[in-house]
């Protein structure tokens, strides 16, 4: 049940959490606030009413340091403790199956599978699936599950769902009718709203600063890129993520994003394990819900066997960095 701003029916994923003795929540890898916070509002929620669950994700190894203030955190679990076989097991945040990496074969061993998520690119790989492409984070599809549900947000779901609306909207640069209206009513409970921004978006270790120097040091500048809409992008090597977070990899293209002369920005992420493995985050101008005009990178991600949003996507590549990189600019034309 895909929709696009329209009201969804919540019924089916109601009635299968309210019967299930058993819940595996599981993130995509590499996880952001988006995915952990809806997984532990909804493990939350569960505990609260009583019934066994765990939330996991794939990799890295532990959870990014910014996100160890996230209420519910003792209910991750690593990967390998993840039961085979569950009565339900809800996927949050992932636009496809593959984006559960290594966690992908519990879904065999799972009666119910839910997908929960906001991706224009989703491609409904749950038995149940509850997707707003209009959606502004998957927190906040997850707030509207627990109204429908009759489950109260008290503080601590409130700030796991802040955490997911906060980071999605690019601390509320981009945002929906009813954007705010969520916003103050999770506030309404209490939380720090500044301070768990704060520690997501804008606390970094020293470290990030000459890692930044380095791989900004490699971005270059393609002006006729798509028609001459342009692409700046941005190569991150293994050696350069030694002494920095996966956060911190992650938070470069937000800074390549904001150039002037190019509507898309990438950022090559080089794997610290596989040599010749890349992530690869894509950007187009105006991103955000709402948006009409600017590239579709979503698209363009589908085409590399990736996904997301029409103005945030991704996707993983393999082979030399060059190789990856020309084949971004084949995609975009």
């Amino acid at each position: 049940m895909t929709s696009h701003g329209e009201p969804i029916d919540f019924g089916a994923a109601i009635r299968a959490l309210t019967s299930a003795r058993s819940v595996t929540v599981v993130c995509h890898v590499q996880p952001d606030a988006d995915t952990l916070g809806s997984g532990l509002a909804l493990a939350l929620v569960l505990h609260r009413r009583g019934v066994p669950v765990c939330v996991s994700f794939a990799e890295p190894a532990q959870v990014p340091v910014s996100m160890r203030s996230l209420p519910g955190l003792r209910h991750v679990v690593a990967p390998e403790q993840v039961p085979h076989e569950v009565d339900v097991l809800v996927a949050v945040d992932c636009g496809s199956a593959g984006r559960l990496g290594a966690l992908r074969d519990r879904m065999a061993g799972a009666a119910t599978t839910i997908v929960i998520d906001h991706h224009r690119s989703n491609t409904e790989f749950g038995m149940i699936n509850v997707v707003d492409a209009a959606a502004e984070s998957t927190t906040s599809v997850v707030a509207r599950l627990f109204d429908a549900w009759g489950e109260q947000i008290d503080r601590e779901i409130a700030h796991c769902l802040y955490a997911g609306l906060v980071t999605d909207t690019g601390s509320f640069r981009w945002v929906r009718p009813g954007t705010h209206e969520l916003a103050e009513r999770l506030l309404g409970t209490g939380i720090d709203g500044a301070g768990i921004a704060r520690t997501l978006m804008d606390t970094h270790p020293f470290g990030w600063l000459p890692m930044l120097s380095r791989v900004l040091g490699t971005a270059r500048l393609e002006p006729s890129v798509h028609g001459g809409v342009g692409l700046a992008y941005a190569v991150v090597r293994r050696e350069d993520q030694v002494d920095v977070r996966s956060e911190e990899v992650e938070s470069v293209i937000d800074i390549v994003r904001t150039t002037a002369e190019a509507g898309v920005a990438a950022v090559f992420k080089q794997s610290r394990v596989v040599e010749n493995r890349w992530t690869v985050s894509l950007r187009s101008r105006d991103s955000g819900p709402g948006a009409d005009d600017g590239v579709d990178v979503a698209g363009v991600a589908t085409t590399l066997g990736g996904g997301g949003h029409r103005f945030a996507a991704g996707y993983t590549a393999h082979g030399e960095a060059d190789e990856v990189i020309a084949a971004l600019l084949t995609a975009l034309g």
